[in-house]
């Protein structure tokens, strides 16, 4: 059992034990659903909401190591800080989460914020410090089911008790300070924020408000239950019967610049459906994914530029601005999103070792679960391991089924990730799949 230690230490960066841990097997929590979470979506919708997620940290036992009587040295670990987690929480097969509900943690800005209850926490990216803690004026019985963090502002999505209904908190980021209330999609909510105003998917449209005076600032109507994606300013808008929650094809897409308020309309190529469902967008690239693969269509005219048979998006990086895929084998490969062309690729031999969870910067944040839990990264073109962590019991990496929230920023702040592990327990799980209380939790930043 790891001894307690003092909140001075817990903010201090550990030492790298040499360690060199095997090939890792992809697995990229999605900057955007998969294509059959997006067709389950609403089967799923309250037990992805109100649970924690188990499939998110790798592992499921109590005890794994990365490595064992692995030999040579590593760069000292790229660890930043370590601080105390407010809250109960809970460490066992999905990592460190909280004992009730779900936590939900967005990094950019220059923060990183822990959405749990109703209660936002923000800390600097800096050094870890707490900024302000605020608790959010909700419906009875909701919770945060989303947390966004933006230049200026912090959004938070709020689940009314029922789960049909959401309400998108905006948030002053310096000081905490609530500044509106807006009406959102259960699946919706912010998509581009700042101090003076909020882009919002709503239940039929998008709309931007001016957060001084609460007013409209323009309004597209957009119909019910539509899949979105965010590329920078752009948001794309499937226009399809049903929207995500049905099966009809997509035949069109609605563009808006998210700053102008500009829309226009985006037909399919030659009057054909786009093949599949909208699964991201990238330097002006719309992605659809489908049971036979991955395709790519000009966000300008609509022109189909390229697909992957048996390709599934994955992630995206956006320093060098690519798309990551996964194909048989698990083989990863970082294509260009205009042409396809694949930039750098990694081999999916290592499936039994540990798992990656998000590149940026080309550096792939890698996560052992168990007790014996270990952050490492990966040097995707270099096809090595450039630094690993002394142990993280239980680390727990955080997603947002939109992409723009969770444990990597999108942009800006991306080479931050924060994750949440347990060095200290309460008292040994009663057995190996039951969690246990989680005496000392901890929020942990790195930089990849």
């Amino acid at each position: 059992m790891t001894a307690v230690r003092t909140a001075a230490q817990r903010r201090r960066p550990r030492a790298v034990r040499p360690r060199r841990p095997p090939a890792p097997r992809r697995r990229l929590p999605s900057l955007w659903p998969p294509v059959a979470r997006r067709i389950v979506l609403a089967a799923v919708l309250l037990a992805v909401l109100l649970f924690p997620v188990a499939g998110l940290v790798s592992g499921g036992q109590p005890e794994q190591a990365a490595c064992r009587g692995c030999g040579g040295s590593l760069p000292a670990v790229a660890q930043r800080w370590a601080v105390p987690l407010p809250g109960a929480w809970l460490a066992g097969s999905a990592g460190t989460v909280p004992a009730v509900g779900q936590a939900y943690v967005a990094v950019g800005g220059g923060l990183a914020v822990v959405g749990d209850g109703l209660t936002l926490t923000a800390f600097s990216l800096a050094d870890g410090s707490q900024l302000w803690q605020t608790t959010l004026n909700g419906p009875a019985g909701g919770s945060i089911m989303s947390v966004r963090a933006w230049p200026g502002a912090v959004t938070a999505g709020i689940l009314g008790a029922s789960g049909a209904t959401r309400t998108e908190a905006v948030v002053a980021a310096t000081t905490g300070a609530q500044l509106r209330h807006y009406p959102a999609a259960v699946f919706g909510g912010a998509v581009q924020a700042s101090l003076a105003t909020t882009v919002v998917v709503g239940r039929n449209g998008v709309t931007s408000y001016d957060n001084k005076s609460g007013h409209v600032r323009w309004y597209h109507a957009t119909g019910q239950n539509k899949s979105w994606q965010v590329d920078g300013t752009t948001l794309y808008v499937a226009v399809s019967d049903g929207g995500y929650l049905g099966s009809a094809p997509v035949t069109a897409l609605q563009v808006m610049n998210l700053t102008s308020g500009a829309e226009r309309p985006l037909s399919s190529p030659l009057g054909q459906p786009f093949s599949g469902t909208l699964a991201a967008a990238a330097d002006g690239v719309a992605l659809f994914a489908s049971a036979s693969g991955v395709t790519a269509y000009s966000g300008s005219t609509g022109a189909l530029l390229w697909s992957k048979a048996g390709a599934v998006p994955e992630g995206i990086d956006p320093a060098p601005g690519l798309v990551y895929l996964t194909s048989a084998g698990s083989t990863l490969t970082g294509v260009d999103p205009l042409t396809g062309q694949v930039k750098t690729s990694v081999s999916g031999s290592g499936a039994n070792a540990a798992e990656m969870y998000v590149v940026r910067g080309g550096v792939a944040l890698g996560l052992d679960g168990g007790a014996n839990g270990d952050a490492w990264a990966y040097d995707v073109a270099d096809g090595r391991v450039t630094w690993t962590s002394s142990s993280l019991p239980w680390p727990h990496y955080f997603s947002d089924l939109s992409g723009l929230g969770g444990s990597a920023a999108v942009s800006g702040d991306s080479d931050v990730v924060v994750i949440a592990a347990c060095p200290q327990l309460s008292s040994s799980p009663s057995s190996s799949s039951s969690p246990a209380a989680c005496a000392d939790p901890e929020l942990v930043a790195f930089t990849l």
